[in-house]
């Protein structure tokens, strides 16, 4: 007898300008891994991302925005950093509620469909 397959409703969610895109999953990635690691180099290594991919990501972000998302601290005796900035995190956050908002719209449709 042949197992059931189970089926779930899979989305994505892309914020853009009349410019191109501003935000997206991988993006808000970025900017989450640089509020965990306080440096882009260190978020790009773990999302094994080039730093200059991150750092062309960031700008276009940053461009896109009303305000930045991410203070650079220069580098000296301690060494430099980034940190969100409070739009940074607001905008994660925001997406991150979309996403979930979403997702369990989706998943509430999809159930009453009966699939």
């Amino acid at each position: 007898m042949e197992e059931k397959q189970t089926y779930k409703v899979e989305s994505r969610i892309w914020i853009s300008t009349d410019s191109g895109m501003y935000l997206g999953r991988g993006r808000i990635r970025l900017l989450e891994e640089i509020d965990r690691f306080g440096s882009i180099a260190k978020a790009a290594e773990a999302m094994e991302m080039s730093y200059k991919k991150a750092w062309k990501l960031i700008k276009s972000m940053n461009e896109a925005s009303p305000s930045p998302l991410l203070d650079k601290k220069i580098g000296g005796t301690g060494g430099g950093g980034s940190e969100l900035t409070a739009e940074g995190k607001r905008v994660v956050s925001l997406f991150n509620e979309l996403e979930k908002d979403q997702q369990n719209l989706l998943d509430k449709r999809f159930k009453k469909s009966n699939f």
